[in-house]
C-alpha cells in the first residue's frame, strides 16, 4: 500500500470571513484521498503578504507535493486531468 498523497492548502480564514473557495478546495482534496496540510491565513495582513509573496491575486493556493497547482478552479482541472 502506498502512502497517501499530500497537499498543502493556504487559505483565508478570518474571524469575519472564511473563503468559500478554500473550503471547496479542502473538500475536493479530501474527497480525492489527499492528506491536507491546511494552512490558515488569519489576518488581512497575512493574506496580502502571502498574495504578494506568491504573485497571486486571490486565495487559496494549493500545492500537491512540490507542484504548485494554483487556486480552486485550477485544482478542479488538475483532478479531472
Amino acid at each position: 500500500m502506498t502512502d497517501q498523497q499530500s497537499a498543502t492548502l493556504h487559505r483565508m480564514v478570518l474571524s469575519d470571513h472564511v473563503c468559500p473557495f478554500g473550503v471547496r478546495a479542502k473538500e475536493l482534496l479530501e474527497a480525492n484521498g489527499f492528506q491536507v496540510d491546511d494552512r490558515h491565513l488569519t489576518t488581512r495582513e497575512q493574506v496580502e503578504d502571502f498574495k504578494a509573496e506568491h504573485g497571486i491575486r486571490t486565495t487559496p493556493l494549493i500545492f500537491i507535493g512540490e507542484e504548485r497547482i494554483g487556486g480552486c478552479d485550477d485544482l478542479e482541472r488538475h483532478l479531472q486531468g
